[in-house]
Parts: C-alpha cells; structure tokens; sequence
C-alpha cells in the first residue's frame, strides 16, 4: 500500500454521507413472479415518475485479459428474449463481447430507491432489426454512427467534427447502416430487484432461471 494514500485527508468527509431509504417496500406476495413482468412495472413507474433517463443503464463487459470495463448505454427495447441496446461493434465493448460474450446490466433509479441488476448471454440481432432501428434515428445520429471511430484514439474533436461532414455529404438525407454499427441483446438468467429500506435492511430479490420456470429468492441485503 501507498504510504501517501493513508496521509491524505479529504476536503470533505464523504464517509459520513448517508441516506434512510423510506419509499417503498418490495416484497415477495406483492413482486411479479416473472422477473421481466416486475421489470416492466418498475420500468414503467421509473418513467412514469419522470426520473432523469429511466432508460439508462450500466452495461459490464470482460475483456480476455478478464479485466471488467463498464459504460453507461440506453435500453431501446425489452422482451421475454432480452435486453436490447445498439452501439458501434468495434467499440471496447463490442471487442470484449466479441472475446466474452457474457455481460451484466444495472438500473438505478436514485429517486425511488431502486436497482435492477440483470446477467447474461449476449447476442447480435438481426439486421432487420438493426435497419429499422437505425432509420429510425435522428439524421445527425444516424451520420455519427459514421463519423465516430468509438474508442480509439483521435488527435481532437476536429476529426469528428471533419468526419461528419465529410458523411454528410456523402450520403446527404439517406445514410446507410453502418457494417460496424447495431444492436446487442442480452438474454438473461438472473435478475435481482433492490429496494432501499430503512436501518440498511434493503429488500433484494433474486430470480434465477431452472428450466423453463424462474426461481424467486429473497437475498440478504
């Protein structure tokens, strides 16, 4: 250990910040037994209560050198196959799925005191499902999906900034798909729902997949 790193004093104790979590309970009588159904209600309250970006979540990956990276993504869509979210294939985290395709995802929703943690298998989709999303999109999005080589090193913001025009008139309205650009799925075994609770006796709830059937446990907080 750095003898340093024991010396140093805080401008502020953040050790000392604390929050009672007081808003609500989740409990297994009144928890969906199917972990996307609960996942759709507290997807569905978190938008309702309009927390910033309830569609915001952390996305871990492991490289080969079984070093973890995470990055914050946006969920785009849900169903009982998966998780989906879209990004460039080449990126880090395209990389590392490529070598592990194994991830973990997390929600927080800080204003109603609630995580969801979900882990599994990642897949591609199709790209029918990649087209239609990505001609959904926003013209400007659609050209930065072009112009950004993500994660690699450029020497300033004037590479990106030449890159988008350099598209843009490229392919003026109608740019095409990127071959490096689309969506990822994340097929789930396990979900765990918290709830923050007083006293640090959260309510935690895990879901665990056996067969076509999903196991409910409760977890020590």
């Amino acid at each position: 250990m750095n003898p340093h790193c024991l010396a140093y004093t805080h401008p502020m104790n953040i050790a000392d910040l604390r929050k009672s979590y007081e808003k609500a309970e989740l409990s297994e009588d009144a928890s969906q037994a199917d972990p996307l159904a609960q996942f759709e209600r507290w997807l569905k309250e978190a938008i309702a209560s309009e927390v910033p970006e309830p569609n915001a979540m952390t996305l871990a990956t492991v490289a080969s050198n079984l070093r973890p990276s995470t990055r914050v993504v946006l969920i785009k869509g849900y169903d009982e196959c998966g998780i989906v979210w879209y990004t460039n294939y080449d990126s880090q985290k395209g990389q590392e799925l490529a070598s592990n395709p194994f991830a973990a995802l997390q929600f927080h929703w800080v204003e109603l005191e609630r995580v969801v943690r979900i882990e599994g298998r990642v897949e591609k989709v199709s790209d029918e499902e990649s087209d239609a999303y990505f001609h959904s999109r926003p013209l400007d999005s659609r050209i930065g999906a072009w112009a950004s080589p993500q994660s690699q090193v450029i020497e300033g913001r004037t590479v990106l900034v030449t890159n988008a025009a350099k598209y843009a008139a490229k392919f003026m309205l109608q740019p095409p798909r990127p071959p490096h650009w689309g969506g990822y799925r994340l097929v789930p075994n396990e979900w765990q729902f918290w709830q923050g609770r007083k006293s640090r006796l959260h309510d935690r709830l895990r879901y665990t997949q056996s067969g076509d059937q999903w196991l409910r446990e409760r977890l020590a907080p």
